[in-house]
């Protein structure tokens, strides 16, 4: 399998602060490879020094073979961002936009002309072809942006925060956008602070806080980390949740977690007799229990676990 991104031991100082600590990783070709952290934990500074925008302090990083730091021209070649800020020309309509960044491409006017009518009708923007920008909504924007990144047919993609400020029903048609693209054979890298479009995206998934990575995988994989089967019990009586707790602590070493919902206590468990044993002491004890549910540990309750919040 080709490697599109390798980075080892990567790290970005500025004055007074580190905001990339050493991290190392590998995207194979074909994959969504998605950065998830919460604002200021050194996403969009990894994805601005693999496109070549900020330089790397230590460490190496490789797109496609070539070297970040010694190799950035050919870097640049055959890479597409999408930045959180819009580069396009709100004065100007979506088939001018096109047409200027396919010529600052060094496509000639005819290929570049012929190149945003492909991508207008790709990303369902041929009827608003010859508006002006200023009158798209927030989604139409973004699609917009995001063509104007594969004008040069790149073969790694960077999208920061692709769907940041879009409502959600806008947010599901980009999700639909970056899977076609990758359907497409596309290889994208995105950054994101939403759990959900983590989950929803990515072949793999990176955690970063403050400037570390902590955790990474599948999504199943980083599930599975937090507990295979997570086993909730709705008390009927608010009064016998120490009671609950301290008994599963004392009889199964493990401890429950009050969840938001009214008298729910939520904890891992790894077999189902496990489960009846519990329900079977939960009855000696007189614990009375409104209902029970087994579900499989959510993306935000890893991020939680691992992040420490």
């Amino acid at each position: 399998m080709t490697i599109a991104i390798q980075t080892q031991n990567i790290r970005k100082d500025f004055k007074g602060k580190t905001a990339v600590k050493g991290i190392s990783l590998t995207v194979n070709e074909g994959e969504i490879f998605a950065i998830l952290g919460p604002n200021g934990a050194g996403k969009s500074t990894l994805l601005r020094m693999l496109s070549t925008l900020t330089s790397i302090s230590s460490g190496s990083a490789h797109i496609f073979g070539h070297n970040v730091a010694t190799n950035s021209a050919s870097v640049r070649q055959i890479i597409g961002l999408t930045g959180q800020d819009a580069t396009v020309d709100e004065n100007l309509t979506a088939f001018e936009n096109l047409t200027i960044f396919g010529r600052l491409n060094g496509l000639n006017k005819r290929t570049a002309k012929a190149r945003g009518i492909e991508l207008l009708e790709q990303f369902s923007l041929s009827s608003a072809a010859h508006k002006q920008l200023k009158t798209f909504s927030g989604g139409m924007k973004r699609r917009l942006d995001l063509a104007v990144s594969l004008i040069a047919r790149p073969k790694l993609v960077f999208l920061d925060e692709p769907t940041t400020g879009l409502d959600p029903r806008t947010r599901g048609e980009m999700w639909t956008t970056i899977r076609e693209l990758v359907a497409n054979g596309s290889t994208l890298l995105l950054t994101t602070q939403y759990l959900e479009e983590a989950d929803q995206l990515a072949d793999k998934i990176a955690i970063i806080d403050r400037g570390k990575l902590i955790a990474e995988g599948t999504p199943n994989e980083l599930k599975e980390t937090l507990a295979p089967t997570l086993f909730e019990l709705s008390l009927e009586d608010s009064k016998d949740i120490p009671d609950a707790q301290s008994l599963i602590t004392s009889k199964f070493g493990l401890e429950a977690n009050m969840l938001p919902e009214q008298n729910t206590l939520s904890l891992p468990m790894k077999n189902t007799s496990a489960m009846t044993d519990l329900l079977t002491s939960f009855d000696e004890a007189h614990i009375r229990l409104a209902s029970f549910s087994v579900r499989k540990p959510t993306l935000d309750e890893v991020f939680l676990e691992v992040t420490g919040n």
